[in-house]
């Protein structure tokens, strides 16, 4: 049995079960009793816990698992508590979520929105689970988002940056701790013009995807406000590993920036492969070259290794913020796995409590009474400052760090450094900016 496989009904790879590739009918069925689907009527609840276990995002999908074990921990009564002692709202009490012992059961989305909704819907289906959490790509959580809308049940996305996810893609049963893209371009846009000034040109490597189009497109609009120009944009596949063929011409392009919109895997090498080119050496346009990575994160500057020193980015949260929630989150991790948490960990370990929080302040599992209890909702020690999650969009708001790749680190883990704490209010946007346009949140939807 792997570590995951503690004390509940069975773990399943339901994605890996299902085939990589094959889009499964979306048909829900609800007992004529039930109030909601999956009602638990038992003396436990089931959650699940949907994440990349094999795959580009894999690495960030192991350390969701860790923190999702440890979440369930905590809310059982088990270990010290972590942020329950630390976040503002007391209803947790560490006896389940109402009273009802806490059980999950996993999936493997494999970073395919087909495997991911597969999975899903077996969790649902099959193992009774009530909510649905995790995923590293915003494609996945999309598909998975639509499909817990469509069979009743709370979808708390993980690890999804793309405003897509709360913008056209929103769903009234989904909601988002993470930041997003427009968020990241506003939290490094008055950084990078301080360190490399108002007339630089810049050339985008982008995933081709959702996350990777909106990423492209938010920070483009935050550069070329300050001055950039935007020499190129360039769309690489997911499943691609070797970038060589996508640097090689950005040494003839007049670009003095390159943004790698990559993430996880994708980011390591291809900024492994930039680097091999001598990029960060090169002077062009009487400027030294710079490489700007948006969206980063511990496992990702650790997979990459000397490569990311000097070179910054933005991340959701980092281990070394020293307010009580960060430090509690921390210290339950590391007792518990023997090194520090990701930011992928946090928000999943996150959004599993605000969950089971929901839940208690509602006094019910039913997903309406949940959307309610999370619409507008404003919490703090939760390692993000006062946040509110936006009752218009279920988009969380809170602080945005911009980190950089640290020149001497002093351990495998102490790889970025943060820069900037950007405040709250210099990331917030109007719910109908035209990056978040073309959605509706519409009704919650309690499947019965």
């Amino acid at each position: 049995m792997s570590k995951f496989d503690v004390s509940r009904r069975g773990v399943l790879k339901t994605g890996a079960m299902a085939g990589a590739g094959v889009a499964l009918p979306t048909i829900f069925t609800a007992s004529s009793a039930a109030a909601f689907t999956n009602e638990p009527t038992g003396s436990t609840v089931t959650l699940g816990f949907n994440v990349p276990q094999t795959g580009p995002y894999a690495g960030e999908g192991a350390d969701e698992l860790r923190a999702y074990e440890l979440a369930v921990e905590h809310l059982n009564g088990g270990g010290d508590g972590g942020m329950m002692n630390t976040f503002s709202s007391k209803a947790l009490q560490g006896n389940g979520i109402l009273g009802k012992k806490v059980e999950y059961v996993t999936g493997d989305t494999q970073t395919k929105s087909d495997a991911a909704r597969a999975s899903a819907k077996s969790m649902i289906e099959k193992d009774g689970a009530v909510m649905i959490t995790g995923g590293s790509s915003s494609g996945v959580a999309i598909a998975v988002q639509g499909l817990c809308q469509e069979a009743g049940v709370i979808f708390m996305a993980g690890l999804t940056h793309s405003n897509d996810t709360t913008g056209k893609d929103k769903k009234a049963n989904g909601f988002r701790h993470f930041f997003n893209g427009y968020m990241s371009g506003a939290a490094l846009a008055p950084v990078l013009k301080n360190l490399y000034g108002t007339d630089r040109t810049a050339y985008h490597l982008t995933a081709d995807y959702t996350w990777g189009w909106t990423q492209e497109e938010s920070i483009a609009a935050a550069t070329e406000a300050l001055g950039w120009q935007t020499v190129n944009k360039v769309r690489t596949p997911l499943a691609a590993t070797d970038f060589s063929s996508y640097i090689a011409p950005v040494l003839n392009s007049g670009a003095d920036v390159l943004v790698l919109n990559h993430y996880g895997g994708n980011m390591v090498n291809s900024l492994t492969n930039a680097v091999q080119f001598g990029l960060r050496d090169k002077v062009v346009n009487g400027k030294n070259f710079e490489i700007v990575v948006p969206l980063y994160s511990r496992l990702m500057a650790k997979g990459a290794g000397e490569n990311v020193k000097g070179i910054h980015g933005s991340t959701n949260w980092h281990w070394t913020l020293q307010d009580e929630g960060s430090k509690a989150f921390v210290k339950s991790f590391g007792t518990k796995y023997g090194f520090p948490p990701s930011q992928a960990a946090h928000t999943c370990y996150v959004q599993t409590l605000l969950y089971a929080d929901a839940v208690e302040r509602a006094g019910s599992f039913n997903p309406c009474a949940v959307v309610e209890a999370l619409e507008g909702f404003e919490f703090d020690g939760m390692g993000n400052g006062p946040t509110l999650y936006r009752a218009e969009d279920h988009q969380c708001f809170k602080d945005v760090l911009v980190v950089r790749g640290k020149e001497n680190p002093t351990s495998e883990f102490d790889l970025l450094e943060v820069v900037e704490v950007t405040p709250r209010a210099q990331v917030e946007y109007a719910p109908d900016h035209p990056m978040f346009a073309g959605g509706n949140l519409g009704a919650c939807n309690p499947g019965a």
